[in-house]
């Protein structure tokens, strides 16, 4: 029987519909206040940095393609159903009493408007919530600039490919989501309402259905034909060889030309499905759709599988040859690795005792503090208050003091509100008194206060030189600050009311007895008005905000007061470095932010994970998310003023095409590298991050040629840190890189000592040394890499120890095994140091301090020994003086382990013999047997005491300490007598 669906439903009351109304009013609230509360907040945040212009910029972005695509999608659906609606059968067959579409009709027909509104509008609501996200690549595409270089394989530049073609696939993206969406509920529409129905053999379709459908099928091929078109461009992106990124072999000659033909083949079918919409015959666009699926297999996918397997790997390394040469150079400019500079160094452990001593530039500059160990050092020798405090991992700068440039281990002295304790965890306390920190701390990195002889509980000395400038002494460091408070830093984790009427705010502490100091800067929300009151108070779920009477109408409220969150919220197109650091500038302390324009979709260049290329041992840096990218530039220098937040962006590079992309989004925002003033740029350091990232790459590609590329025999290898606890054993797995270290020295080809970051990289899965990579921060030539390379193939030339190595040699060296005081006492724990590595002659220096931390509360690290190796040779000693005097023989000084006008502590008038990897030292001179023995009573000692421990008998123990000192004895004493090491020959002499 056919009958029309019933038109009419009981409806709601009006108290019905108007408590559905309340209830809906109650959820927007909900859902919808947080977020504009929110929005306020930063509104007034970007006024306080004077940055309005970007929220403004990206909030109306995000609006415009919240409607734009929430309509496209909505209505697109809209229309859809509008028309399945309309166009719906008359009369529709009813299979019985209890046909379940005949209520679903029935239901809708009676909600229509309900029904034919609400659910486009929550598709498109969905749709637009999640375009809106997608801001930057809109922007991108409407300020795309060129880059002056053009792809090889169609001529695009390469800003095509940057800009424009993100947008098309995004574009084509929700087309294709609209289309599929509207295919979907026409045919659900269909179907209800009895245009589709599946009842009689094959079904039936109605005229209307099939028309719109097939219309809607013709235009979904369509987009595929164009799809296909910008998939030709993609393909310089491709993945499909795991060696190298970019159009392979295959790619190129298989399934470029496959695009072409499924292009022309997927436009015959579009015109077949709307040809077909206006027949009643539907086999035309059914035969077409069938050719398109075969086409897609046969072309689309058998034969470039069939190409690759039969043809491609037989013959892969000439194949393929032209892609990997493409990839080469595109990595290499995208990654700014075109100009890098190589020099082969010969490996000869060639430095003589006065070559040594003669040097004035890397040796007197060998640091000994690590900035990634003595942060509980400065916090309890120079924090004094409980308040303050300092990141984990504190910072390597230079300064010039007096005539004086070398570098120092600096921090700034921040409010540190986690060491409050008792009534200083109040919330006027620790919101409106502890507010802000006070001075800047430096240390020669080259010093300590004095050699530390015994380590034991009752021994000082081994600590930093530490220094503070501060309001109480503005040039106590040797480094002027004129103005020393900080309210804004690494520590700054929440929020800080300051400022005032006097005699109504509390006062700021600058110190534990001064604490009468009201903020005067330019930092920070007004939060004396009740209406930002209130907004703050609900912001931070606080009520004392609203009614605590020490805030007046000339209160300031803090907040974002991280650096990096400052520089990513005014600049949120660039990725930050995870490492900022104060420096003084003009007097004031500013932190120092570098900020990276990145992209990934630069043709046939590496794709690299950020995330896992910068993780290492460091500690205190934030991490970087695993995103992907293979074009990367250190575009900006970031500044945040310590005492008043101001942030100000400026340019390293005016003419780099992205960043000049994002100027004219945001036009006025970054200031030209013009503007950027001599003393701060003396203290620019080339960025860890970046860094990272290149050395990476560069392991790959500092080869040239294809064939060795694809061999990959000549990789290189990023060092394991062996300082970290696992790091050598045999096939130690799981163990962090080491970091790059900042170090002032002076390079092979240098004239002067210049500042800069430096790292070792080892052969591709050895250990052994295969090149030592640096890059200068001296503004004469910031940004250089130097790369000294060690001959691939040895010829007689003894490899040069990897940091794993030597790391193996040094706790296997008998004068490091038989220190006992140090290594086997209970009281204290052994921390090794940053392992730095520096070219020295032809070879490579190696320089770790060994710190100790008593096992105490509040104890704290202090410089103990200095372990010391060049040529195979290993020197431990208290000062590095007498490490290398034990490397190079007697008479080898420098200045730099304690401070001037402390004697230096007598050092071993000869060397002692070279270590291996096993704790038996190689034949010296005459003196071999004595020292054989000497080190085979020190390991016969060491077993008994350690029986002697296990089996906790103490009279053992007192024996085994008394031969293990006489043992020590014997050793010392054959050393005294041996000869010192001969110095290996040259080549060729």
């Amino acid at each position: 029987m056919a009958t029309r669906p019933p038109v009419s439903l009981p409806k709601l009351s009006r108290r019905s519909r108007i408590l559905l109304i309340i209830a809906a009013v109650i959820i927007l609230i909900l859902l919808l206040g947080s977020r504009l509360l929110d929005t306020y907040v930063d509104w007034l945040w970007f006024g306080e940095v004077h940055a309005q212009s970007v929220f403004s910029t990206v909030l109306v972005t995000r609006i415009v393609l919240f409607f734009v695509v929430g309509l496209l999608v909505g209505g697109a659906l809209a229309i859809s159903l509008t028309i399945a609606y309309r166009n719906r059968p008359v009369f529709v067959p009813v299979s019985g009493a209890d046909d379940p579409l005949a209520r679903y009709r029935s239901v809708i027909i009676g909600r229509i408007r309900l029904v034919g509104i609400g659910i486009p509008l929550l598709v498109g609501l969905i749709a637009g919530a999640n375009a809106q996200g997608d801001w930057q690549v809109i922007q991108l595409f409407l300020n795309g600039t060129s880059f002056g270089q053009k792809d090889p394989q169609f001529g695009n530049d390469i800003g095509f490919y940057a800009f424009t073609l993100p947008f098309y696939n995004w574009l084509l993206g929700w087309l294709f989501i609209t289309v599929v969406l509207s295919f979907i509920g026409s045919l659900i529409a269909h179907y209800i309402f009895g245009g589709i129905r599946l009842a009689g053999k094959g079904g039936q379709l109605a005229g209307p259905a099939r028309v719109q459908l097939a219309i809607t099928v013709g235009i979904f091929v369509l987009l595929k034909a164009a799809e296909y078109f910008f998939d030709r461009y993609n393909l310089l992106l491709s993945d499909r060889n795991p060696l190298f990124n970019g159009a392979t072999y295959t790619d190129l000659n298989a399934v470029l030309p496959a695009k072409l033909i499924l292009l022309c083949i997927s436009v015959i079918c579009a015109i077949a499905f709307f040809v077909g919409a206006f027949l009643r015959n539907i086999q035309l666009p059914a035969i077409s759709l069938v050719l398109l699926i075969l086409s897609s297999i046969l072309v689309g996918a058998a034969w470039p599988a069939v190409l690759e397997q039969f043809s491609v790997r037989p013959n892969a390394n000439d194949k393929e040859a032209m892609s990997i040469q493409r990839n080469l150079d595109a990595t290499k400019q995208a990654f700014g690795l075109n100009n890098v500079q190589y020099k082969t160094v010969s490996g000869q452990p060639d430095a003589t005792s006065a070559q040594v001593s003669a040097d004035k530039t890397t040796i007197p500059n060998i640091r000994l503090l690590d900035p990634n160990v003595l942060s509980p050092t400065f916090t309890q020798r120079v924090g004094r208050e409980n308040f303050y405090g300092f990141p984990a991992k504190l910072d390597v700068d230079r300064y010039t003091v007096g005539n004086t440039t070398q570098d120092y281990i600096v921090a700034a002295k921040e409010i540190n509100t986690a060491g409050l304790t008792g009534n200083q965890t109040s919330w006027i306390n620790e919101h409106m008194v502890y507010t802000h920190g006070n001075g800047f701390v430096a240390a020669p990195a080259n010093t300590v206060d004095r050699a530390l002889n015994d380590a034991n509980s009752s021994s000082d000395g081994g600590y930093p030189v530490a220094t503070t400038s501060d309001t109480q002494n503005p040039d106590g460091s040797g480094i002027d600050v004129k103005q020393a408070r900080i309210y804004y830093g690494e520590l700054a984790s929440s929020y800080a009311i300051v400022g005032g009427t006097k005699g109504q705010a509390p006062g700021e502490c600058d110190t534990a007895t001064d604490c009468n100091y009201l903020y005067n800067g330019s930092g920070g929300v007004p939060v004396g008005g009740l209406f930002n009151r209130l907004v703050f108070a609900t912001q931070y779920g606080e009520r004392n905000i609203l009614f605590s009477s020490n805030i007046s109408d000339n209160s300031k409220i803090m907040y974002n007061r991280d650096p990096r969150t400052r520089v990513s919220k005014v600049a949120p197109w660039l990725t930050v470095d995870g490492d900022p650091y104060p420096a003084v500038v003009n007097g004031r302390i500013k932190w120092i932010v570098d900020g990276y324009t990145t992209l990934n979709n630069y043709p046939y260049s590496e794709q690299t994970q950020l995330g896992e290329a910068t993780n290492d041992s460091l500690n205190g840096v934030a991490k970087q998310g695993n995103s992907s990218l293979n074009y990367i530039r250190n575009s900006v220098k970031a500044t945040v003023d310590a005492f008043d937040g101001t942030v100000t962006l400026y340019a390293t590079d005016d003419k780099e095409p992205v960043l000049n992309a994002w100027e004219k989004v945001f036009p006025g925002l970054v200031k030209p590298s013009s503007d950027i003033s001599p003393d701060l740029r003396a203290h620019f350091r080339y960025p860890e991050d970046l860094f990272k990232v290149q050395r990476d790459l560069l392991a790959k590609y500092h080869v040239n040629d294809p064939h060795q590329f694809y061999a990959q025999q000549a990789f290189w290898s990023v060092p394991q840190d062996p300082t970290q606890e696992g790091a050598t054993a045999a096939n130690a797995t799981g163990v962090a890189n080491q970091p790059g270290y900042y170090v002032l020295a002076q390079s092979p080809g240098e004239a002067t000592p210049t500042f800069q970051l430096t790292s070792g990289l080892t052969g591709q899965v050895r250990q052994y040394l295969a090149s030592w990579m640096s890059v200068s921060s001296d503004p004469k030539d910031y940004g250089t890499i130097r790369v000294l390379q060690l001959p691939a193939d040895a010829g007689g030339v003894t490899q040069v120890d990897g940091p794993v190595q030597v790391q193996n040699k040094f706790q296997s060296d008998p004068q490091v095994a038989s220190d006992r005081t140090l290594f086997t006492n209970p009281s204290v724990t052994a921390i090794f140091g940053n392992l730095i590595t520096l070219p020295v002659g032809n070879s490579f220096l190696y320089v770790e301090p060994v710190y100790i931390q008593q096992r105490t509360v509040n104890s704290y690290p202090q410089l103990a020994k200095v372990l010391v190796s060049y040529g195979g040779r290993v020197g431990y000693a208290p000062t590095i003086q007498a490490a290398l005097a034990q490397v190079f023989g007697a008479g080898t000084t420098t200045g730099t382990t304690t401070s001037p006008g402390q004697g230096l502590p007598p050092t071993s008038p000869t060397s002692p013999p070279a270590s291996s990897t096993t704790p038996t030292p190689p034949s010296t001179g005459g003196n071999s047997a004595a020292l054989n023995k000497a080190v085979a009573d020190l390991g016969a000692a060491f077993d008994k005491l350690t029986a002697a421990q296990k089996a906790g008998n103490f009279a053992d123990q007192g024996a085994a300490l008394a031969q293990l000192d006489a043992a020590r004895k014997e050793f010392e004493a054959a050393t005294a007598s041996a000869t010192p090491p001969s110095t290996p020959a040259k080549p060729g002499s």
